[in-house]
């Protein structure tokens, strides 16, 4: 609008220096004052609304500085590991309906069952976590880390209704990843999940296999080239990003009767740094496979 204000300003001005328009300064001063009067009205009503606006502006200026702020908060608590501490940032925002805080608050509720003792506890924490991200879901259906999330937090929460629940909910957890994937091909833990579904399929156990053929007629399948290829992707990716995708490129090696594959992979696994009770859990168990082989 004032830009538009100003370029009409400097026509008049040309044409009347153009006509020969000469005044003198109390006339001048007097005719810029008039135009100033007609081109900013000093009307009250007038003037609330330009604060209104540039008010609103600010607000929301402070708004998106002040989420902005919140989530790298939450983004540097999660890399400490500090998840409770995350919970307890961003749960009075549990219900802004904001994609952004739903997914790093399941994600942190997931993380945080993890360390906890008692089944019912980690129970409830999955079953809240679950409950957000499915918000978070019907929010926004084209977000990559809510589809993650959905998948893994689907999969958690299925391991406490049973065999046959989880079976049936084979599909839907591949569905989510695949989306996830879909919408960001460069992240290497979707890649690892996906790879570790196939995983699991190829392997089921013949009681398993006969309860998902019950289920579906045909049950899901898969196999472990399948899984390879995407475990494979994962490291190209992002090279040695996570210990347990080390440690299942060498069970998947193995699988395949590829033995030295599976001793490059294994031994990596065993002498991956380890940060996290995840990794250390990866390492122990390529050390066992290791030890067996």
């Amino acid at each position: 609008m004032f830009s538009r204000i100003i370029r009409h300003l400097r026509t008049n001005r040309s044409s009347y220096q153009s006509l020969g328009y000469v005044v003198n300064r109390s006339s001048r001063k007097n005719h810029q004052k008039t135009r100033s009067e007609s081109l900013f009205p000093k009307s009250p009503f007038y003037v609330a609304a330009l604060w209104g606006i540039s008010k609103r502006k600010d607000d929301d200026r402070s708004s998106i500085a002040a989420k902005d702020n919140l989530i790298a908060k939450a983004d540097a608590l999660f890399d400490q590991e500090e998840y409770e501490e995350i919970c307890k940032l961003l749960n009075d925002y549990k219900d802004s309906k904001d994609v952004e805080i739903l997914w790093r608050l399941s994600r942190a509720l997931y993380k945080l069952s993890k360390l906890k003792t008692k089944d019912a506890e980690a129970k409830q924490l999955i079953y809240d976590a679950y409950d957000l991200i499915s918000q978070a879901l019907a929010v926004k259906e084209d977000h990559w880390a809510v589809h993650k999330w959905v998948a893994i937090l689907l999969n958690s929460k299925t391991s406490y209704e049973g065999t046959k629940i989880k079976i049936r909910e084979l599909y839907n957890i591949k569905k989510h990843m695949v989306r996830a994937s879909e919408l960001n091909p460069n992240d290497a833990t979707t890649l690892y999940l996906i790879g570790n579904w196939c995983y699991q399929v190829a392997d089921l156990a013949w009681y398993q296999r006969k309860i998902a053929s019950a289920i579906f007629g045909e049950p899901p399948t898969s196999s472990f080239e399948e899984a390879l290829l995407y475990f494979e992707k994962a490291e190209q990716v992002d090279p040695n990003f996570y210990s347990h995708n080390l440690l299942m490129l060498g069970k998947t090696y193995l699988k395949l009767d590829k033995r030295e594959d599976a001793l490059k992979y294994l031994k990596m696994a065993s002498d991956y740094p380890a940060k996290t009770d995840d990794d250390q859990e990866a390492k122990l168990e390529a050390s066992k496979i290791l030890s067996s082989i």
